[in-house]
Formats: C-alpha cells, sequence, structure tokens
C-alpha cells in the first residue's frame, strides 16, 4: 500500500482529479498555498496499490503541465535613499510535486 502526495496547479486538479476518479482511483483534495509563487495550489492525496503508482503518474503527468511565468524577485535590503527597481525573471511553474510514501495500512471508519 502506498500513499502519493501530489501538489498541482489549481487549473489542473480539476481534469485531473475527475481522470484519477474515472480509474477508481480514491482522491482527497485539499487547498493549499505555494510559498514561492504566493498562489493557490492543489493538494491531491492517493491511497493505492503498489502496482498502480505507475499508471497514477502517467495520468499526472498527462493533466498537469509547466508553464511560463514572470515574477518580480523580492527586494535586496538596501541603504536609505537607494531605488531598486525590479526586473522580472522567467520561471517555469506547474507540472507536479508527488511524494509516494509507503502506508503500514488504510482504513477506511
Amino acid at each position: 500500500m502506498r500513499l502519493a502526495i501530489a501538489v498541482v496547479q489549481k487549473q489542473d486538479a480539476a481534469d485531473l482529479v475527475a481522470a484519477l476518479t474515472e480509474r477508481n482511483y480514491r482522491v482527497t483534495r485539499i487547498s493549499s498555498e505555494g510559498g514561492f509563487l504566493r498562489e493557490g495550489n492543489v493538494t491531491l492525496l492517493v491511497a493505492t496499490e503498489t502496482e498502480s503508482i505507475e499508471p497514477m503518474m502517467r495520468l499526472i503527468r498527462e493533466h498537469c503541465i509547466t508553464r511560463t511565468r514572470y515574477v518580480s524577485p523580492l527586494p535586496p535590503v538596501a541603504d536609505s535613499g537607494e531605488f531598486y527597481t525590479p526586473t522580472p525573471i522567467e520561471v517555469q511553474v506547474g507540472g507536479a510535486t508527488v511524494f509516494v510514501l509507503k502506508a503500514g495500512q488504510m482504513l477506511r471508519l
């Protein structure tokens, strides 16, 4: 038994959850927020058998795409009187971050 914890972008979550439940994965959806972009994410908890991990990972890869974003970095600490104009930098966001853990047991009460 494995517990997969997948952090995905909000805009990818609905289609991914639909695809997972269509294939009989039991999914718990939790709203979360990333620290870098300070934007909403969705954390999915999926308990499944070990042999079902790879098919689940394929679904995640199919539904969670990477996007290009431009963000302004935090300004450095400046001396008084200094002016800092942030230049937006290009970053890749999206896809998914997935943790797969051994689960000793799963109980449905």
